[in-house]
């Protein structure tokens, strides 16, 4: 059942921000030390007043109230595109509406209050914004709020939507009792000069299918006879279908389908481009000024489980529109001359906002990003990032940042390199293994947070207190830690498969933390704790097979007080590990100190006895109360094909158990490697065997590794095993 969309009252919101200030140097959960000050030196003239920061948030679920408005403006934002409003404003938002797992998509596309209701929102954030700004000790807040309206001409004329865009523009009527109920929490802010006027610059949202003809006539609406500066956001299929899908399918790789509709109905290039050129020259008689937005987000066939089936469509945003947006913005700067301003939202990031501004692209908003782990906070870094690249490039201001990046040449020229690049980044590709952590694990009402990385480690181990642990120089104690759920630590440390690290949220960021890695330097500078067994409560265990499985069921048996005991039927203790897992990836020295604990506890262990050999399930049942069954599924993979039984063909299973336990192996003279992790099997071969010409036709590597690829044609090639 849907739950009623109520904003905060002005004065819960007030006491809310500046109680919490007081108190804990936060503000809504937002730590001090996340809050970003622009430096002067980041600060431009727009619409006649000052922007602080060419950086902000888009229309969107961050700009819709006023607490989300108030939040991206502390961690950086003063471009703040509010949320689009239209005259439609009773509308049912299909839930979920955003999915933003990696590459993000949304199904909703206009506001969830009534008009007047995001008026009071907006102007509420206003006068906030302002007494924050005193607050910290800032003279001018350097913000600039910009409507976003849609989404047809009969809509906007209408006489709500009028009053709307009036009171945004003049707000005396109701900015005094704003104020007073801020100034029951903060009496200061009475002494604060507020604008009356929210916002004087209107970016039109029209729908899909708006013809070009249409915008223009809205736009010129607002130009002449609104006198309001305006902006007209532009749309993605405006490169085409065949430049579109070549970058995001081809290229990118991405499964996305953009329906043959999304062109059809959609402005072609050429009309846009006229419609721009009309309006630019509109604007050249009046005192508002005129520009673009790149880009709206993509319209695309709807193929995710997140959202109801009645949605046929969907929209992407996020890194995989980036490449699309700055194609764009390169081919719309050269068809006009770099003489209209263009405002940049289409997968903008930390990683990415410098070059950006260095393109002349300005400013820059966000959304897709700030719904990745770090929300708001993650603003912070965009300016640290730009500050650090003006200090590189020994500029001061925005403008001298803008010319030396291009070396003189211009921000054309820029743009046009940077667009040329940008499809060839790995950043903005299709993930072979797509970002997504989030797990199954049920959420209870005070019970939502959990790390993603100890969700998905199959022994749920406490991955971040043991990383915090030997961050801040405890091994032993991170050691502890990892041995209540792990008692094969050295093991593990080396060869586990860490999906833990397919779920690290640093991912959102940059790249995942090493966290096997980390476990195996807390075993590695740790000296072996002494284990004792538990008290004993005389009950006996048969566990078989002493693989990772068995050895950790014996470990935590002996020290619950149990009593179990070990029957392998090969003659080393490991399963696999001990076997075929070669050196070069776990040496004897860690499974070695592994072992040593079930020793220590006084396990028994039984090597060399087969099951159904040497006993029988009915000979444990009688000498031992319960049988733990951990014999593993130690059978190499077949492929299916004819011959692959045949004398000579061995699986890599039986292969590196016969090297690890140094059985001569009769390899002839050449050796056919299939598959494609081919160091791995090759390493364990004797170096005299690797010097050897391989005459083979073809060869297989599974998708995604890296081998040697021989044309079929041929009959013979040569090939050399690497180290």
């Amino acid at each position: 059942m849907e739950k009623a969309f109520r904003p905060a009252p002005l004065e819960l919101l007030a006491r809310w921000i500046f109680d919490e200030f007081d108190s804990r140097d936060t503000v809504l959960g937002i730590p001090k030390a996340n809050f970003q000050i622009p430096d002067a030196k980041l600060a431009s003239r727009m619409f006649g007043r000052t922007l602080a920061a060419p950086l902000g948030v888009a229309a969107g679920p961050h700009t819709q109230l006023s607490q989300n408005i108030i939040a991206s403006w502390l961690c950086g934002a003063r471009f703040i595109e509010l949320k689009t409003v239209q005259i439609l404003d009773e509308i049912a938002v299909s839930r979920p509406c955003i999915d933003s797992a990696d590459e993000t998509y949304n199904c909703e596309w206009s506001q969830e209050l009534k008009l007047e209701q995001s008026f009071d929102e907006y102007l509420h954030a206003w006068v906030l914004v302002h007494a924050l700004a005193h607050k910290v000790g800032l003279k001018d807040p350097g913000t600039h709020f910009a409507m976003s309206v849609g989404y047809n001409l009969e809509g906007i004329q209408h006489p709500r939507v009028q009053r709307f865009i009036a009171s945004m523009r003049d707000a005396r009527h109701a900015l005094p009792a704003a104020i007073e109920a801020v100034a029951k929490t903060y009496p200061a802010v009475r002494d604060i000069e507020i604008p009356h006027q929210l916002s004087d610059h209107i970016t039109l949202s029209t729908m899909h299918g708006c013809p070009p003809v249409e915008i223009e006539r809205i736009a010129r609406y607002l130009l002449t006879d609104l006198g309001v500066n305006t902006w007209v956001k532009l749309n993605p299929t405006l490169l085409g279908p065949e430049r579109l899908r070549g970058i995001l399918n081809r290229t990118l790789g991405f499964d996305i389908d953009v329906p043959n509709a999304a062109f059809d109905h959609d402005p072609k290039f050429d009309d846009a481009m006229a419609m721009v050129r009309n309006l630019a020259k509109v604007a050249e008689e009046l005192p508002q000024q005129f520009g673009i937005k790149l880009s709206n987000t993509l319209e695309v066939v709807n193929k995710r489980p997140v959202f109801p089936s009645s949605e046929n469509m969907m929209y992407m945003s996020g890194r995989s529109l980036h490449p699309l947006t700055l194609t764009l913005a390169k081919l719309v700067t050269e068809a006009l001359d770099g003489q209209v301003p263009i405002s940049f939202c289409g997968g903008a990031d930390a990683t990415n906002f410098a070059d950006l501004v260095a393109d002349g692209l300005s400013p820059i908003t966000v959304c897709t990003d700030l719904l990745k782990p770090g929300g708001y906070a993650r603003l912070q870094q965009y300016l640290v990032n730009l500050e650090h690249a003006m200090t590189e490039a020994g500029t001061g201001t925005l403008e001298a940042f803008v010319h030396a990046r291009s070396g003189g040449q211009g921000p054309r020229f820029t743009l046009a390199r940077h667009a040329e690049c940008v499809v060839d980044d790995a950043r903005y590709a299709r993930r072979e293994r797509p970002l997504n952590f989030k797990g199954t694990r049920t959420l209870g009402a005070f019970d939502c947070i959990a790390a993603p990385c100890q969700d998905a480690c199959p022994a749920h181990q406490n991955i971040p207190d043991y990383l915090w642990l030997v961050a801040h120089g405890k091994p032993t104690e991170a050691m502890d830690v990892i041995l209540r759920t792990n008692p094969l630590p050295g093991v593990t440390g080396s060869i586990c498969d860490h999906p833990c690290t397919e779920r690290c949220v640093r991912n959102f960021y940059d790249a995942p933390l090493g966290i096997r890695e980390i476990k195996r330097f807390a075993f590695e500078h740790t000296q072996a704790p002494h284990e004792r067994p538990g008290v004993a409560v005389g009950v006996k265990v048969a566990i078989m097979g002493a693989g990772p499985a068995g050895m950790s069921a014996a470990y935590f048996l002996a020290k619950m007080g149990f009593e179990p005991e070990i029957f392998e039927a090969k003659t080393h203790l490991g399963g696999m590990v001990g076997g075929a897992v070669p050196r070069y990836r776990l040496d004897d020295n860690a499974l070695t100190v592994d072992l040593e604990r079930l020793k220590q506890l006084g396990v028994k262990i039984h090597l060399g006895t087969r099951m159904g050999r040497d006993l029988s399930l009915a000979d444990l049942r009688k000498g031992f109360s319960y049988q733990f069954v951990g014999v593993g599924a130690q059978r190499g993979k077949r492929l299916g094909i004819e011959g692959e039984t045949a004398l000579g063909v061995i699986d890599g299973l039986e292969f590196l158990d016969k090297v690890r336990a140094q059985e001569p192996l009769d390899l002839g003279q050449y050796i056919l490697v299939i598959g494609g992790a081919i160091p791995p099997w090759t390493r364990p071969v004797p170096r005299d065997d690797w010097h050897r010409t391989l005459p083979f036709p073809w060869s297989i590597g599974a998708p995604g590794q890296k081998c040697p690829r021989i044309p079929r044609k041929s009959t013979t090639a040569s090939w050399r095993a690497s180290a």
